[in-house]
């Protein structure tokens, strides 16, 4: 019983290695995407890498902490009417915070990007989306 057991926490820890890999693997293509969309010098990639990483990990953060309450839910046979309401309002509320942390972050771009470069940001993340779905669809 106790070597099934840490076989599952041995699976589990490679899972989450894995995970962690693919997700940090992801976080290069990309700032590499966006460098190239937003056609940064060496000079403003290098600035871009550090804004853009902390903003994409306190996004991660809160996608994170809001799937988790939501999966949480989902699992369970008996859920009480305080427990739906909560994940609902934080599904509610993702929308909205994930706006604040990018507002938060909009004056260090400024520092960073040209105006047409800030201009172009957004339709950059959107094109690296659609490539991304483009891509699973394909799978």
């Amino acid at each position: 019983m106790i070597s099934v057991s840490a076989m599952a926490d041995d699976a589990a820890d490679s899972n989450n290695a894995r995970r962690r890999q693919w997700a940090k693997e992801m976080q290069q293509a990309k700032i590499e995407f966006m460098t190239k969309q937003l056609e940064l010098t060496d000079e403003q990639k290098e600035k871009f890498v550090t804004v853009y990483t902390a903003m994409d990990n306190e996004l991660g953060k809160l996608r994170y902490e809001t799937d988790r309450l939501r999966h949480s839910i989902k699992g369970k046979k008996q859920v009480t009417d305080l427990e739906y309401e909560k994940a609902a309002e934080a599904m509610f509320e993702f929308k909205a915070k994930e706006a604040d942390i990018e507002l938060k972050y909009l004056p260090k771009f400024k520092e960073v990007l040209t105006p047409k470069q800030l201009f172009k940001f957004k339709g950059a993340e959107m094109k690296w989306m659609r490539q991304l779905m483009k891509h699973r669809k394909k799978k």
